[in-house]
């Protein structure tokens, strides 16, 4: 076993020189182990340029942990190497469900050196936004996407180039014993036909392939040699491929005169169509809601007295001596509704419809809805049944800020079990929201606003008063289960002094 180790490790057998062995790591396809024929080790002296043979004894099984075919391999498998220090840097799984991703920007260009866990570039999924670093040290050999394109999972970003020994040995190239001349001509010739490749866009290419020009035919005019559109439309001319027609010029045409026809021109841009398509959390949103219109919705709406949480509110903020803190309403509000979900379980729980299943979530992980400028994401405040309303304050703060930022890592917005929709910042005095599957249940709270109510003797005082709709899977929840919770909810906000009593 040890020996098999110093092999596999590629160490020396032999005192004074140094053994080089390529291994690459297959598992074995077949359950019946084959008998391995002792192989030959090719042992290179660093004093002479003469090799000598050294042969072991195999019966130690190696070919139950590997198919040996003809040379070793090594167990550090790189996903998708190329010859000659070339190799492709794929889009990586950045989440459960997740096929593909919006390129938001590169954080390096063609030519930049590159150190191994760099940052190349930043990605957004429908559910939060990653950076993709680099596994190895190297030079960006040809970067293959623009910002803005949509790549699928397993999709090459870029090519890089690097050193032959800070990457494993691709054992297809050639065999233990073989000519290694031949083996670094040919691997020279694959290198010199990657320097080659042509440097060009996404567009630029789908052009070519529109008029079926081969770009390795075209000289590029751009920095670097990189083809642009024009070098493509030109040697389409050239080639006959392309029609020959005079380019648009702008200023051959004459500016109209007068205000008629400035009030033409105005009014025919303002009625011209445009698409745009859906990115990153606007296609979560797709999918979401239409998830959410296969659930059963139904809907309690109550009014509550918020007197009590403005002058609690308006106490934190007196009694506040940092500066960096904000006290609002809704960390009351996020407190008061952990309380309220511990003795009613069923509302904090998602439903598996697959399986007829409704797991009851043991922590309190309620998601605030928040509109950004990428488009509306949930990111939830986890385990708030353990926080205090301070804490909870700090971490609304954070959440708020890395969602306008566009920086919420997946951690932050995966799993939710309940959700406050605060309609009532913007405006309105509620809303109907829908419910965001697999969770059972989903609340708008509404704009808090004076006004009057009438006491037992007739008068007339002013009251704050908030109003809630809360939805809920009627295939989970009925209407007694969410009018006896939104009850001991109500309590708490209208009595923030009971928050004291029960909190543990």
């Amino acid at each position: 076993m040890l020996l098999s180790r110093r092999i596999l490790r590629g160490r020396s057998l032999n005192s004074g020189r140094s053994c080089l062995c390529y291994l690459t790591s297959t598992p074995s396809t077949t359950a019946v182990a084959t008998e391995l024929k002792p192989p030959t080790i090719t042992q290179f002296s660093t004093a002479a340029p003469t090799s000598a043979k050294l042969k072991f004894d195999g019966s130690y099984k190696l070919n139950k942990l590997y198919n040996v075919k003809g040379h070793y391999f090594s167990s550090n498998a790189v996903d998708s190497q190329q010859a000659g220090g070339i190799i492709d840097v794929p889009l990586a799984q950045t989440g459960e469900g997740i096929a593909e991703c919006e390129l938001l920007k590169w954080f390096v260009q063609d030519g930049d050196h590159v150190e191994e866990y760099q940052p190349l570039c930043e990605v957004q999924s429908d559910k939060a936004t990653i950076e993709i670093t680099s596994r190895y040290k190297g030079k960006v050999s040809k970067i293959l996407h623009t910002p803005g394109d949509i790549i699928k999972v397993g999709e090459t970003l870029l090519q890089l180039m690097v050193d032959d020994s800070g990457v494993p040995f691709n054992a297809s190239d050639a065999s233990v014993g073989s000519d290694g001349s031949k083996s670094d001509e040919h691997k020279l010739d694959l290198r010199k036909s990657h320097e080659n490749d042509n440097l060009s866009t996404p567009a630029v290419r789908s052009l070519a392939k529109q008029h079926g020009i081969d770009l390795a035919d075209v000289t590029g005019s751009g920095k670097h040699g990189r083809i642009l559109k024009e070098d493509v439309l030109k040697y389409g001319v050239e080639k006959g491929i392309i029609d020959d027609k005079p380019a648009f010029n702008p200023t051959s045409i004459e500016p109209m005169s007068g205000p008629e026809e400035q009030l033409q021109e105005m009014a025919e841009s303002l009625y011209h169509d445009k698409i745009f398509s859906l990115r990153a959390y606007q296609r979560a949103m797709v999918k979401s809601m239409t998830a959410a219109a296969s659930v059963p919705h139904f809907h309690y709406v109550e009014e509550i007295n918020c007197d009590g949480l403005m002058k609690l509110k308006s106490a934190f903020q007196k009694e506040n001596t940092d500066p960096d803190i904000k006290f609002t309403f809704l960390p009351v509000l996020i407190k008061s509704l952990s309380m309220a979900l511990t003795t009613h379980p069923l509302v904090n729980s998602t439903f598996n419809l697959n399986n007829y299943e409704v797991t009851l979530k043991g922590s309190h992980n309620i998601g605030i809805a928040m509109a950004t400028p990428s488009g509306l994401v949930v990111p939830n405040i986890k385990n708030v049944q353990s926080l205090s309303i301070l804490e909870i304050t700090k971490e609304l703060s954070r959440l708020i800020k890395l969602a306008m930022a566009n920086k919420l890592p997946p951690a932050d917005i995966a799993g939710g079990t309940i959700t406050l929709s605060n309609i009532g910042s913007i405006g309105g005095k509620f809303g109907s929201p829908l419910i965001n599957v697999p969770e059972v249940a989903i609340i708008a709270l509404g704009k808090i606003q004076k006004v009057a109510s009438f006491r037992e003797d007739g008068s007339i005082y002013p009251v704050s008063l908030m109003t809630v709709n809360i939805a809920a899977d009627h295939r989970i929840l009925d209407g007694a289960n969410v009018a006896i919770f939104c009850k001991e909810w109500k309590m708490y906000i209208e009595k923030p002094e009971l928050l004291l009593l029960h909190m543990r």
